[in-house]
């Protein structure tokens, strides 16, 4: 059985509606309701909170759902997280390269080199931000 299904039941058994379910959270009555029809999934934080609101162990709530153990593997892989973003960087680098090699050929214009510059900057901003958020 699906995870939405399972979602839907606990919350029937319970006698909660959407809307209460959603304030126990902190999300809104679409995201439960998104959830329970298989628009979307909860994150494994999510998952942890309903099982304690519905009284419902994580196995029978995760167990049979193979498209929600996926969402869950998918969305806590730091490997591959850290891969996408070490490749970000690679291409922040290869574009600020290109850029600079642009600007020289085409005579070394203060602008495209101040263009390159502040590109390479927001760029690694960015990559800065993103590694901050995961620590």
């Amino acid at each position: 059985m699906e995870i939405g299904k399972k979602l839907k039941e606990a919350r029937m058994r319970t006698k909660m509606t959407q809307e209460q379910v959603a304030e126990a959270l902190f999300v809104s009555r679409q995201t439960i309701s998104n959830w329970e029809n298989e628009r979307s999934f909860p994150d494994i934080v999510s998952v942890v909170k309903l099982s304690d609101l519905f009284s419902v162990s994580l196995d029978e709530l995760l167990k049979g759902d193979n498209e929600m153990l996926e969402h869950l593997e998918e969305s806590t892989n730091v490997v591959r997280s850290n891969r996408k973003l070490i490749g970000a960087a690679i291409i922040n680098v290869v574009l600020f390269l290109s850029m600079l090699f642009l600007a020289y050929f085409t005579g070394g214009n203060a602008y495209m080199i101040a263009c390159s510059f502040c590109l390479m900057v927001i760029g690694m901003a960015f990559l800065l931000y993103q590694i901050v958020k995961r620590i």
